[in-house]
């Protein structure tokens, strides 16, 4: 057994004494065909996000931001679910994950079959009207509506529940997070750079509180070299593959 395997085995038995909580971000889903909104290829060299992310753009030409959205959703349609998000599905089904807390959008840890689902930045299985409050559920002809999708009520743009620059972080969800990271007793962090905050900040409340840090990165991040207890350089399918042998095993 390498020294690799020794600390998936180590992690392992860490996991299996309950008392999980995951944090994932965009890393997580690239391996599902969902491109990271930062990077090289992300989806912010093609998008200033300061301009088409930003709720004041939203809210003066909704039809410039849903050329954007457009391209968000067809990279949902075409996603699934990859071993990272279905190994945690497992994990909250055996009864070792209490929950996963997002800053995904994409709906992937759902159809995982995750039961227990923050989600800080909100989600675009739904759009609402910001004028009249009317809330819809997600079709897909919603995106084949030009110049954008609009509310059948009072006909003003609908927007999809997501968090734009400039808009506050769902109360409710993030003081669930913190709560959750609070009293964990291993927090996994997958897929996230530890920048966007006030996310960023969870990991380092869960070490204040004694939990030990599992990080899936394949990247060093802002958490790696600070607080993490055991670090896998590695795409989250790629690691959770292997883990899956030794959890079963």
């Amino acid at each position: 057994m390498n020294r690799k395997e020794e600390l998936v085995k180590e992690v392992v038995e860490l996991i299996k004494q309950g008392g999980i909580v995951a944090f994932t971000g965009a890393g997580i889903s690239v391996e599902s065909g969902i491109p990271p909104f930062r990077g090289a290829k992300g989806l912010w060299t093609k998008y200033n996000p300061e301009e088409y992310a930003y709720i004041g753009t939203f809210l003066r030409n909704p039809e410039k931001v849903w050329m954007m959205l457009r391209e968000i959703y067809q990279c949902f349609k075409e996603a699934t679910p990859n071993p990272a998000h279905l190994v945690l599905a497992d994990l909250e089904n055996k009864g070792y994950l209490e929950a996963v807390i997002t800053q995904n959008i994409d709906n992937l840890h759902q159809k995982a079959g995750n039961k227990k689902v923050i989600e800080l930045h909100g989600t675009g299985e739904s759009l609402t009207c910001l004028d009249c409050g009317k809330r819809y559920k997600f079709f897909e002809e919603f995106v084949n509506m030009f110049p954008y999708p609009k509310c059948e009520k009072c006909g003003k743009a609908l927007k999809p529940e997501i968090v734009f620059f400039g808009e506050p972080l769902p109360e409710e969800a993030l003081t669930q997070a913190f709560e959750l990271v609070k009293r964990c007793k291993v927090l996994i962090v997958i897929g996230t750079s530890g920048v966007v905050y006030p996310a960023a900040y969870l990991p380092y409340e869960a070490k204040r509180s004694g939990a030990k840090i599992i990080e899936v990165n394949p990247e060093e991040s802002a958490y790696t070299e600070s607080i993490t207890d055991y670090f896998f350089k590695e795409r989250a399918g790629k690691f959770f593959e292997e883990f899956k042998r030794f959890l079963e095993g």
